[in-house]
Order: structure tokens, then C-alpha cells, then sequence
């Protein structure tokens, strides 16, 4: 009995420098994650079936700039998903308005796109002079999530459709 005593004590001693190696790479890899941004927020145009959902992605911390997509959605008719590009991560800010029936244009900084929900298409850059109304903004708030503001006004608009 005394034999296996000193083995089993240096197994033991093997499994507790093992798990802690394990339980501090468990908890390094959340630090590591912590300062990344995975978030959506989403704008319910007529319910919840027809809306315009904003995902924004920063996968290191240290990325000055995050992948933004946009999910256009008419259900059951359509649903589709779009790569707009990189935006700086410091002043995020997705501007977002109505140029028309089910057509609605998206601006962050310089960028600009369009999009037509009825069958949930990306359309080309609209032109310099086109009229749109504003219907908000998705930002990141205080604690780092995204969010959609309606424009002033602009709820009492979405109600009229």
C-alpha cells in the first residue's frame, strides 16, 4: 500500500498543475474577448415579420473598425443579408432613412447604401438630390450595445403606413 501512495500522490500533483493550467486559459480567453463587439438592433417597419436588422462585429478589441451587415426582412416573402463594409468602431453611427415605399437608404460616415424591402434587394447608391425623411440611428450606447433611435417625429410617421 505504501508503493502505490507516492505514485498516486504524483499523479494527483500532475491533474492539479494540469487543471490549473486549464482554468487559467479558461479564464484568460473571456479577457481576451471582452473588448469585442458582436451586437444587432433591429427596426420593426411595420411589425415584427418586416424589419431592418443592423449587425455589427469587431472581432478583436485592438480593430480600431467593426464589419457592419444589414438583414433586410419581409416574411414570409422574403429575408435576405448584406455586407456593408468596415466603419469605424469610435463614432458608430448608422443613419437610417425612408426614401420612399419599402425603399430605405443607410449612411455611416461617407458610405452610403439602399435597400428596397419589398424584395429585399440592395439597390445602387441613390442620387445626390433624393428626398428622405429620417426614421433614426444605430449606435452603441453607454455599455457598448447597439441600439435604434427613432428620428423625432418619425414613430408617428412609421404609425401612418
Amino acid at each position: 500500500m505504501e508503493r502505490i501512495a507516492p505514485l498516486r500522490r504524483g499523479f494527483e500533483g500532475f491533474y492539479t498543475r494540469a487543471m490549473t493550467k486549464r482554468s487559467l486559459s479558461t479564464l484568460l480567453i473571456p479577457l481576451l474577448l471582452a473588448g469585442c463587439l458582436n451586437e444587432s438592433a433591429s427596426y420593426a417597419i411595420k411589425d415584427n415579420d418586416h424589419s431592418l436588422t443592423v449587425i455589427v462585429n469587431q472581432d478583436y478589441f485592438w480593430k480600431k473598425q467593426a464589419d457592419v451587415r444589414l438583414i433586410a426582412s419581409r416574411l414570409p416573402d422574403c429575408q435576405r443579408q448584406f455586407e456593408l463594409g468596415k466603419v469605424p468602431v469610435a463614432d458608430l453611427n448608422v443613419e437610417l432613412f425612408s426614401t420612399g415605399e419599402d425603399t430605405y437608404l443607410l449612411r455611416a460616415g461617407d458610405a452610403m447604401w439602399q435597400v428596397e424591402t419589398r424584395g429585399c434587394t440592395l439597390l445602387p447608391p441613390p442620387s445626390a438630390n433624393v428626398q428622405a425623411q429620417p426614421v433614426g440611428v444605430f449606435h452603441l450606447d453607454g455599455t457598448k450595445k447597439l441600439v435604434f433611435d427613432r428620428a423625432e417625429g418619425a414613430a408617428t410617421a412609421a404609425a401612418a403606413q
